[in-house]
């Protein structure tokens, strides 16, 4: 089968574009014909070797994918050839990647993809989406009314974040620039400061959950905004390294919480994977720019996400346009 792959850990020009053998299911394993991946970027720290996790040698890239089950092993129940469905914890943790004409999932990472979904729409939000939903749920333990603040609310994670705060029924502040402020003010954001220069007035400490998708993780900042026994969530910045006011920090009884998808468990998954899915099938989360490019291309892809010439906009990586 063609894939897309590393021999070993480096730059994004190492990614091989070539055949490789087909992979072989396991007896609670579903393979997957692939219709489309994307690139996240945390692809490209796991790629880089900036982020470690275990990898076979050589590794498929890409850990979402949207396809069709060929085959399901004896201890894959629920899953039959024909079934339309989705994984977003592939290529890493010892498991082959996405980016390739077929994978296997095993089938605790595997979930139907909602009747009716497109294929291109849902693998653009599946790692933008469970990202969200697990920093606001299952680390900070967001409750309906309370305020959240969401630095870089136009982004694809950042859009997520202020979509299921909202239909939680969370108050959402959200930082953006004024071209972005509409768009994610139609998302539910109440209110969207620039954030070249963010007033944030009557905001200062006001703010129960702070998340910072950007990664720039201004603690002095997160601070001031947090209200008494606020949670500051960590989810992005592998090379940030802000510094934390104490003092003010601890007198507000207030909690940081360091979040990585990719140590979620396969019940945290899941769990994730209700909701998203809830909010595909309603159209209710969607991206906001697509842009599709074959297999072949995803050497460049990896390049222009660590470029950053991609923020809102997901790359579909699709096999079947290199033939």
């Amino acid at each position: 089968m063609r894939a897309a792959y590393i021999t070993e850990l480096g730059p994004s020009d190492g990614i091989r574009h070539g055949d490789l053998p087909e992979p072989t299911p396991g007896p609670t394993d579903v393979l997957v014909e692939v219709e489309c991946t994307t690139v996240n970027p945390v692809d490209t720290l796991v790629r880089s070797g900036r982020f470690r996790t275990p990898v076979p040698l050589p590794l498929v890239v890409s850990r979402d994918l949207v396809g069709t089950v060929l085959t399901a092993g004896p201890g894959a129940p629920g899953f039959r050839p024909g079934d339309r469905v989705w994984t977003n914890s592939l290529g890493h943790g010892g498991r082959q990647g996405a980016a390739a004409e077929r994978a296997v999932v095993p089938a605790d990472r595997l979930y139907h993809l909602p009747p009716g979904a497109d294929a291109e729409q849902a693998v653009a939000v599946l790692h933008p989406g469970a990202t969200a939903y697990l920093a606001l749920f299952s680390e900070a333990r967001l409750r309906p009314g309370e305020t959240v603040f969401v630095a870089g609310g136009a982004g694809n994670v950042g859009s997520a974040l202020v979509t299921l705060a909202v239909e939680a029924g969370a108050r959402v502040v959200a930082s953006a620039s004024a071209a972005d402020a509409g768009y994610v003010r139609g998302l539910g954001a109440e209110a969207v400061l620039d954030y070249r220069a963010p007033d944030f007035g009557k905001w200062l400490g006001r703010i129960d959950v702070h998340l910072d998708s950007f990664g720039t993780n201004d603690l002095s900042q997160a601070v001031e905004l947090i209200a008494p026994r606020g949670r500051i969530v960590l989810l992005a910045g592998v090379a940030a390294r802000p510094v934390l006011p104490v003092g003010p920090f601890y007198q507000k009884d207030a909690s940081i919480l360091g979040f990585v998808i990719s140590h979620a468990t396969t019940g945290q998954l899941a769990e994730a994977a209700v909701t998203v899915n809830r909010l595909v099938a309603a159209g209710r989360l969607t991206p906001r720019h697509i842009e599709r490019v074959p297999l072949s291309e995803m050497a460049d892809a990896h390049l222009r996400m660590e470029k950053g010439e991609l923020r809102g906009r997901r790359l579909i990586v699709r096999p079947d346009l290199d033939r």
